[in-house]
């Protein structure tokens, strides 16, 4: 499993940025709303945090805004990813500590002397795929405001269980937030507001086709899952308003169209 992640790791150098290039224009409309305790599952490399709520501080740097994300939290299985995942926190004006308890063995060292007033940003080791092993340090700090994947639930073994999970840990009228790649919405899904004239019903049944080999060289990653569906359809949420997509940009686009958007649970 070490070898598997370092290799994934390692591929990700390149592909994240082809990634980001590809999906940042749609990150970005929903990605400044983030606030309060924020807890990230699967964030990799964590380049998605350019686009939260910044502010120049007393310094003359470009932070994170210490008003507007009080807490951040990145639940990530792969410790290979985590010398880049700090240095993004970093970068972006985190102060970045590692729960022990999950990441043993990790060969990890906090931020030297963080200045005063960063952000808090802690990494925790593991996933939200089973109920009864959810890290206690994740455990202590819920509910959460915010919970946030990007192409994480295609990888999770169990998406309704990761989702219920995700439930738990929002407090009531917290927002979920996601930009996954799924399935090809059916022609005519009323989410979809990006098109581009994709045969939706070949491109789908390739993607039916290509799973099994696609989630052994990419951790696991189903790219034929409808994960806007399946955040829609479990229920607890107060809304869910999300958007599909079908760039054409290259062949790998119409593998993997996307769904982004925001569900709010529900005060009961």
């Amino acid at each position: 499993m070490a070898v598997y992640d370092w290799m994934f790791s390692t591929m990700w150098i390149i592909e994240s940025t082809r990634n980001d290039n590809k999906v940042d224009v749609y990150r970005k409309t929903i990605w400044h709303e983030i606030s309060g305790n924020v807890l990230e599952l699967g964030p990799g490399f964590a380049g998605s945090l350019k686009f939260l709520a910044h502010a120049t501080t007393s310094d003359g740097s470009f932070y994170v805004d210490p008003d507007v994300i009080q807490s951040y939290t990145a639940l990530e299985p792969n410790p290979f990813m985590y010398p880049r995942l700090q240095n993004n926190a970093e970068v972006n004006g985190f102060a970045v500590d590692y729960d022990r308890l999950s990441c043993v063995g990790c060969n990890v060292q906090d931020t030297d002397l963080p200045k005063a007033g960063l952000v808090p940003f802690k990494i925790v080791r593991g996933t939200l795929d089973d109920p009864e092993n959810i890290p206690k340090a994740i455990l202590e700090q819920a509910p959460f405001d915010s919970i946030l994947t990007s192409f994480s639930l295609c990888t999770v073994r169990h998406p309704e269980t990761a989702l219920k999970n995700i439930q738990q840990l929002l407090k009531p009228g917290g927002s979920f937030y996601f930009i996954e790649h799924v399935r090809q919405p059916a022609r005519d899904d009323p989410t979809v507001v990006e098109d581009n004239g994709v045969n939706v019903e070949l491109w789908g049944r390739i993607q039916d086709w290509i799973t099994p080999v696609w989630k052994l060289i990419g951790h696991g990653c189903h790219v034929n899952r409808k994960s806007g569906l399946t955040v829609a359809s479990i229920g607890g949420w107060k809304t869910v308003d999300y958007k599909s997509v079908r760039p054409v940009i290259d062949l790998q686009s119409r593998i993997m169209p996307l769904s982004f958007g925001k569900a709010i649970k529900a005060n009961d």
